[in-house]
């Protein structure tokens, strides 16, 4: 025994077996996350109770159980509730998500078993998932298409309908934000403009003329698409469906405000699956709602991807440089220990600091400048003097630049001083030798540096609340105007949206399962980043093979 414990195997077992469980864990935790976020695009059975009150009344429920708990009997009673007769210790309580909030006021509702008098599952039951207020669950009487009332084949007329509505609400908002934006955007460039003609004594009668051309011009063809886009709108409300909910009511509302109409009771198998990737595809694709508590995220998937590869950009020139000339220029003194020594305290610096460095610096101090000098015609209002994507990439450059030129500095020091050696010897200069022989052989640990880089800033949120990001951006930082890539813009990040969603949502309930579908989205778009960059630095390992022989 002695002889095993001085081998240093209980050790090596010990290593494996602390890495193999944290493995497990990890591999446990997103699969803890996937299913709870995927699992709230399946389509879940809506069912209708015969409920009886305190007071005696009945009434009628319908929605889908979100969630189920046993509370003890004790507790129960303890609250006010009398539940006379009553033998068992525990008993189960449903958490129904009845939707219609305008007419019920609460998404959620708590109910106990001791209340329902029956429960049923028509297949009739129907889910309208709507463009505000939530879901509206009910039975579909009757529908209205082009002024004649339907009441048969429910299903092809609102499918047809859905279909209808939606190519109309879709060529809506893509004029909108296309040609209707685009006439905004030069409008607002020939308002600064004239700003700045005015601010260089330029302004001259000539100069007032030709503008307002431009801009007789921009108003007329504004005048055109708004006519075309109310055209839209008109025709997208022309149709109507009527549901009774609950209460027994009829609700009448256009289907402009439908997205989409399902009848989870009614659907096989295959029909719940294809529904399942069409939601998922939805949200990956669409556009938030409801205080970001419904829709899609595809605003933050852009934005975080944007500014991900945006940092990247920045920040491996900066790192390789600094790392070059550290490890191949600097003396071996004092000053040099010191800066490597300044370069790895940097790594432990808070994220919250550089977030407060690059308010300060960056966006007041450096944007303040360039709108001072490049945008004076816009001020008070800032271009590049305000929170934006560059200086959230520059703040996240900074807080990953000391990863970068460790791990460059750890594969310059692999490469022996007799490679570089042969090169100046048969004539090369110590430039050419790092460009062509000292470079490509690290470029392997470039990488490295920079997956490490990317995995700590694509899940960064504190420096980015203070920097660029926001709960809700208008426009993407790319768009079909010149120059297509603005930078300047606020944008919207994975990461923080899961904070909003999480902790600043109005309704917690509703919004839990995006907490755990954003969260399973930003370890997926993480993995995807670092998958690229990871196959980028094997086909360079594999380049670049022979220069190590």
């Amino acid at each position: 025994m002695g002889k095993w414990f001085k081998s240093g195997a209980p050790w090596i077992w010990m290593t494996g077996g602390a890495v193999s469980l944290s493995l497990v864990a990890v591999l446990g935790l997103l699969l803890l996350i996937g299913w709870r976020g995927l699992v709230y695009f399946w389509p879940h059975p809506i069912y209708e109770w015969q409920v009886q009150g305190a007071d005696g009344s009945k009434s009628v429920l319908i929605g889908e159980i979100n969630d189920r708990e046993l509370v003890p009997v004790e507790r129960l009673r303890a609250s006010g509730l009398a539940l006379a007769g009553e033998e068992r210790t525990d008993l189960t309580r449903y958490l129904v998500k009845t939707g219609n909030r305008e007419f019920v006021g609460l998404d959620f509702r708590w109910l106990l078993e001791t209340d329902i008098l029956s429960r049923s599952q028509p297949k009739e039951l129907a889910v309208l998932e709507r463009s505000t207020n939530g879901n509206f669950y009910g039975y579909i009487s009757s529908v209205r298409e082009d002024g004649k009332v339907i009441d048969q084949d429910l299903h092809q007329v609102v499918a047809r309908m859905l279909d209808r509505s939606n190519r109309l609400s879709e060529q809506a908002n893509d004029l909108q934000k296309g040609k209707i934006g685009s006439i905004n955007y030069q409008l607002e460039k020939l308002r600064l403009k004239e700003r700045k003609a005015e601010l260089d004594d330029e302004l001259t009668d000539e100069v007032k003329a030709d503008l307002a051309r431009q801009r007789d011009a921009l108003n007329a063809d504004y005048q055109v698409l708004e006519k075309e886009l109310f055209e839209l709108r008109r025709q997208a409300d022309r149709d109507a469906i009527t549901v009774k909910d609950m209460r027994g009511e009829q609700v009448t509302m256009p289907m402009s405000r439908v997205l989409d109409v399902v009848w989870p009771n009614d659907m096989s198998l295959l029909g719940k699956i294809g529904h399942w990737f069409h939601q998922i595809g939805k949200f990956v694709s669409g556009e938030p709602r409801e205080a970001n508590t419904e829709g899609g995220v595809f605003p933050a998937i852009f934005g975080t991807v944007f500014m991900v590869i945006l940092m990247a950009i920045i920040v491996t020139p900066l790192g390789v440089v600094a790392a070059v000339y550290l490890h191949e220029y600097a003396g071996k003194n004092g000053l040099t220990k010191l800066i490597r020594i300044a370069v790895i305290n940097l790594a432990g610096v808070p994220s919250i600091v550089y977030g407060v460095f690059g308010l300060g610096f960056f966006v007041y101090t450096l944007g303040g400048s360039l709108d001072q000098l490049f945008y004076p015609e816009a001020l008070p209002s800032p271009t590049f003097g305000s929170p934006g994507v560059i200086w959230s990439a520059l703040t996240l450059a900074i807080l990953t630049l000391p990863v970068v030129i460790v791990s460059t500095e750890e594969g310059l020091a692999r490469i022996p001083s007799t490679v570089r050696q042969g090169s100046l010897a048969l004539g090369a200069t110590q430039a050419e030798t790092l460009w062509r022989i000292v470079l490509p052989m690290a470029s392997p640990a470039i990488m490295t540096g920079l997956i490490l880089a990317i995995a700590r800033a694509a899940g960064e949120v504190a420096p980015l609340m203070l920097v660029g990001v926001v709960k809700l951006a208008p426009t993407l930082p790319m768009d079909g105007n010149f120059p297509y890539l603005h930078v300047e813009r606020k944008f919207m990040h994975l990461g923080f949206h899961i904070y909003d969603v999480g902790f600043q949502s109005p309704n917690v309930e509703a919004a839990r399962p995006l907490v755990y579908a954003t969260s399973f989205l930003l370890v997926t778009v993480i993995v995807g980043l670092n998958l690229t960059a990871i196959g980028i630095r094997n086909h360079l390992r594999e380049k670049f093979r022979s220069l190590e022989h």
